[in-house]
């Protein structure tokens, strides 16, 4: 038995490492091109040795475009649409799992249709209705519509997180004479940090490489976020390709980092919210 469970983990290990190289060849195809000339891009082999390595890309891609402005205006947007989703999804959260009004189904109802509506079916009618609002090439036709299908998401992780938390400890609060919003900042948020935690690193993730709606709703550089940085090498004629690998390079960088940093708080917050909603 002892034999036969030692060759059943050794194989289970060797099929997990064997996924782990094939979730991670994206990322090593990414790194290994952004470090070669572009003539030796077209090769009939997956992967190229860099001979020498181009480490100069990197500060090409840094230095001969506006990646750090568009950088910038990244971390601006989805910052504000973590903030902003958030707070929103925690609000309708404690209204629909809290508080007893005869609309609070039909609400609830209406946010979570929200998950099925795919954000770039919207494009047309955001784009006529931002049009006429004259917000077109501002920092809120991309903040509205982050907030908006992120919304939906936040509001199901909250809501089934905010079921868990034990009622009798809002009612404690109220005997003492705390109202809804200080009952809620009090009680209610310090328990849900697992829960606030997973939805502001999902909501960061889904909106920062997003191109689409930037694209279709940003013409002047103000504004434009860091998927723009790749086209600053795309001629007419001819393209940059290694610059191009070490800008995407740099912007998938950030999400990375936070991904690996917090992957944790994503798998307990979700799997809190499952189990306990």
């Amino acid at each position: 038995m002892v034999g036969q469970h030692k060759k059943g983990f050794r194989i289970g290990t060797l099929f997990l490492a064997i996924l782990a190289v094939i979730q991670l060849f994206p990322l090593i195809w990414l790194i290994d091109f952004s470090l070669v000339e572009s003539d030796q891009l077209f090769t009939s082999g997956i992967l190229v040795w860099p001979n020498p390595f181009r480490w100069e890309n990197y500060t090409r891609a840094l230095l001969e475009s506006n990646f750090l402005h568009y950088l910038f205006n990244s971390i601006l947007i989805n910052a504000l649409a973590v903030i902003l989703v958030v707070i929103f999804a925690i609000m309708a959260s404690f209204a629909c799992t809290r508080m007893h009004w005869k609309l609070s189904g039909v609400v609830s109802m209406l946010l979570m249709m929200g998950l099925m509506i795919p954000i770039h079916a919207t494009l047309l009618p955001n784009y006529i209705i931002f049009s006429k609002i004259k917000i077109l090439d501002t920092i809120f036709a991309l903040l509205i519509p982050y907030v908006a299908f992120s919304l939906p998401q936040g509001f199901f992780l909250t809501s089934s997180y905010m079921d868990s938390v034990p009622k009798e400890l809002e009612e404690a609060a109220v005997i003492d004479g705390c109202g809804v919003y200080r009952t809620l900042l009090i009680i209610v948020l310090p328990m849900m940090k697992a829960s606030i935690a997973t939805v502001s690193i999902m909501t960061y993730l889904n909106n920062w490489n997003e191109f689409v709606m930037a694209m279709t709703f940003l013409s002047s550089p103000d504004w434009k976020t860091l998927p723009f940085a790749v086209l600053e090498f795309t001629g007419q004629y001819s393209s940059d390709y290694a610059i191009q690998f070490a800008v995407m390079t740099l912007s998938a960088l950030p999400a990375i980092i936070i991904y690996i940093l917090l992957n944790k708080n994503i798998t307990k917050g979700v799997a809190m919210g499952a189990v306990k909603g």
